[in-house]
């Protein structure tokens, strides 16, 4: 299993968000992507996902080019920001509406994926209710319920406190020691600094390895 991009390019509004990326992402390691808030970071992990479709380039992932089949990669999971959450939905409910989609797991991996993140005891709170860190941690949740074999976080450490991003980053090197694709980008290099494996740089759409 590999994620190539080659070439990527993508202008929005006269703006070069992404240009002439070329990327590959092999199993059974930890991608860390940092730099600026605009730099290009979210916008190449939502083109990854195939939410983001480029101008000119490839996103091949496992052979196939995503843009010329599903549109977005298999068994893969993606976590962005909070906002498509349902406010009145508790943060278990909130999992278990999304595990519904494909029915890949039961209600024992949604209750041993909480456990993992620590949130079991605030599992039947409101979502609304929740604290960013709370939060933080059912986006992560939904990424590890399925088990993907490409995982992809965006900004996972904001909002948690520091035992709290210490054990998400355990959970992280177990998938990494698993097999998979894991791919985190942040603003914060201290972040990922002793957790990832290659950590590449973006500035202007562009990415440089550090």
């Amino acid at each position: 299993m590999s994620i190539k991009i080659k070439n990527v390019s993508k202008k929005i509004k006269r703006e070069q968000v992404l240009d002439r990326v070329t990327l590959t992402f092999n199993e059974g390691h930890i991608y860390g992507i940092t730099g600026r808030n605009g730099s290009g970071k979210t916008m190449l992990l939502k083109t990854i996902c195939g939410f983001v479709v480029p101008d000119d380039g490839e996103v091949i992932v496992d052979g196939e080019n995503i843009f010329k089949t599903s549109g977005f990669p298999k068994d893969t999971r993606a976590m962005f920001d909070s906002s498509n959450y349902l406010n009145d939905l508790s943060g278990y409910e909130n999992l278990e509406l999304l595990a519904s989609i494909q029915n890949k797991i039961t209600k024992k991996e949604i209750d041993e994926t909480l456990e993992q993140v620590k949130l079991t005891t605030e599992k039947n709170k409101k979502f609304g209710k929740y604290s960013l860190g709370m939060k933080q941690k059912v986006g992560i949740a939904q990424v590890l319920m399925e088990d993907p074999k490409i995982m992809i976080f965006d900004e996972p450490f904001n909002g948690l406190d520091d035992n709290s991003a210490k054990n998400i980053r355990k959970i992280l090197k177990k998938k990494k020691e698993e097999g998979k694709i894991i791919i985190i980008a942040t603003h914060v290099k201290e972040d990922i600094e002793n957790l990832c494996d290659i950590i590449y740089r973006m500035d202007k759409g562009k990415v440089v390895k550090n």
